[in-house]
């Protein structure tokens, strides 16, 4: 397999993941025509598309796709208000021969939902590099639970967000440790990139503070009684920062 990024609108990125025979899955296309443009460039085929989630900045591009496309099939949650095939209780889907697990995420959105395709993983706005999406629609609680699920995945599993948040994450993170030697050193690493993404589950366990909630010195140094109230409290800080 192999993958491409595309960017689109301000900071989001569309994925595809090509399986075989220049066959690609379209991951949240907020924008059609850039993905138009690419297929035809590379001479790819869409079969597929899977969305995580409603905000309009993931679908605003599926149907001119569909109309460009028309046979493509579209898969997402109950909760995209469009006519695709949602995906209800299937706890993971075959296309073109691979295996597509579906995560249940909430958190952002009620309804959200991360695939995993074995190394890659797409998971909208819940998982960015140094980061984790808002919670507009779930609980902490939802979030945090969401994190650890896909935080249990193998560290070689590459990480693919829909959005370009690494820097700004990684100047929070610098603020709440600024003496934290891997995120200081992955600032320095990623400062001038313009494209920071995919990342690593490896790699966000040791720079993404929402996922290291459960380190005993962090709960300890801000002065928590659980890995859930330190979420609580960073997620807060950020939404503030």
């Amino acid at each position: 397999m192999m993958l491409h990024i595309i960017p689109a609108l301000k900071d989001n990125y569309i994925w595809l993941l090509e399986t075989s025979n220049q066959h690609v899955i379209i991951v949240d296309p907020s924008e059609s025509q850039p993905v138009i443009d690419y297929l035809n460039q590379k001479q790819l085929i869409p079969i597929t598309i899977l969305l995580t989630h409603h905000h309009q900045d993931h679908i605003d591009g599926v149907m001119a796709l569909k109309n460009y496309y028309p046979n493509l099939p579209v898969y997402g949650p109950n909760e995209i208000n469009l006519p695709i095939n949602h995906i209800t209780d299937h706890s993971e889907i075959m296309i073109d021969n691979q295996i597509i697990k579906i995560i249940a995420v909430p958190g952002h959105t009620i309804g959200h939902l991360a695939y995993y395709c074995k190394p890659y993983l797409f998971c909208g706005d819940t998982l960015f590099s140094a980061g984790c999406g808002r919670i507009f629609e779930g609980t902490y609680q939802q979030m945090f639970n969401s994190l650890n699920k896909l935080k249990q995945l193998p560290n070689s599993t590459i990480v693919c967000p829909a959005h370009e948040y690494t820097l700004s994450n990684l100047e929070f993170s610098r603020h709440i440790l600024p003496n934290d030697e891997d995120i200081n050193a992955y600032y320095q690493q990623i400062k001038h990139q313009t494209i920071t993404l995919p990342s690593t589950i490896g790699k966000e366990k040791r720079i993404n503070l929402f996922l290291r909630c459960d380190e005993a010195f962090l709960q300890k140094q801000f002065n928590m009684q659980n890995a859930l109230d330190l979420f609580k409290f960073f997620r807060t800080q950020k939404d503030n920062f």
